[in-house]
């Protein structure tokens, strides 16, 4: 390993259904990540993320810690259900116990640990109106908002539901999901005018009363086979939009995740989390990333 100008941390590569996360924790380090590291931390292989989860102490008393989330453009998100999950599982493998209360720049996530593959996240509570989500004009119904892709009298994605959920997102309704490049018109949706704060872009297609089956661009992070977040903004869409009930079974390319509307307002997410590796990261005197990767995880 190459001599290190910051202090190595631990760091463990991860996934929540298929969305590759990286947790670093900070909770001992004299050092911070920025946008720069960020990016050189997901260029690298072993360390390659859609979501970096940085661990650092607690700022408000009672939590466990505060978490900095990185896309893997370097850019800040306000929420991640995946990645709190792998934090969740972290955290247990840690102390030995079941439930915590974690922070994000958008507020407090509890999570409970039965296992590595029942872990439930409290994602909190839904905003929907047009500036909370925000989008840079009014729209008194944000349940679908007048934005198309294509011919005015043909357009190929029309009146998407919107919601935030820690971060922005737009869940266009579809039969198949498989029937668009959203890796083609993602980009041009993620950077629409109206959202001013870019968006996480999603296909939803209703299956049953109970289910979607979902397909996500990732605001700053791109196609991805799972995001926790987004799977929550479509189910709240679709109960909200009448085309489900509160409770559905969300299908994204990595899996399922179980999302629960409930009657309080606060979304509940439960899914599994499993480790890949792990290791210890830091960045040499010349500002290269210097990497002790362990072995596999336990």
């Amino acid at each position: 390993m190459p001599a290190i100008a910051t202090s190595p941390v631990p760091f463990a590569k991860m996934n929540g259904i298929g969305n590759e996360i990286t947790v670093v924790d900070f909770r001992a380090a004299p050092w911070r990540l920025d946008a720069e590291k960020a990016r050189a931390v997901a260029a690298d292989g072993a360390t390659a993320f859609d979501q970096l989860m940085a661990l650092e102490p607690p700022r408000t008393p009672g939590t466990d810690a505060f978490m900095r989330i990185f896309n893997t453009d370097g850019s800040l998100s306000g929420a991640c259900g995946n990645g709190t999950r792998c934090v969740a599982l972290v955290l247990a493998r840690e102390t030995g116990r079941q439930s915590f209360l974690l922070e994000t720049s958008a507020g407090l996530l509890t999570a409970e640990v039965e296992d590595a593959d029942r872990i439930t996240v409290d994602m909190g509570t839904p905003r929907f109106g047009w500036r909370e989500i925000p989008l840079a004009e009014a729209f008194a119904d944000t349940r679908a908002i007048e934005l198309q892709i294509g011919p005015i009298d043909a357009p190929i994605l029309h009146s998407p539901s919107v919601v935030n959920v820690g971060n922005p997102h737009a869940i266009f309704w579809v039969k198949d999901v498989a029937a668009f490049d959203l890796g083609r018109i993602g980009p041009m949706l993620e950077n629409h005018p109206i959202f001013p704060e870019r968006a996480n872009i999603s296909l939803a297609a209703v299956t049953s009363p109970s289910s979607l089956t979902l397909a996500v661009w990732e605001r700053g992070a791109g196609l991805t086979r799972a995001c926790g977040s987004a799977a929550c903004a479509a189910a709240v869409a679709a109960a909200r939009t009448g085309r489900t009930g509160r409770t559905v079974d969300v299908t994204l390319p990595g899996g399922t995740l179980r999302i629960d509307w409930r009657a309080d307002d606060h979304i509940l997410m439960t899914g599994a989390a499993a480790f890949e590796h792990e290791g210890r990261l830091g960045f040499d005197g010349a500002g290269a990333l210097a990497l002790e990767r362990i072995g596999a995880a336990a």
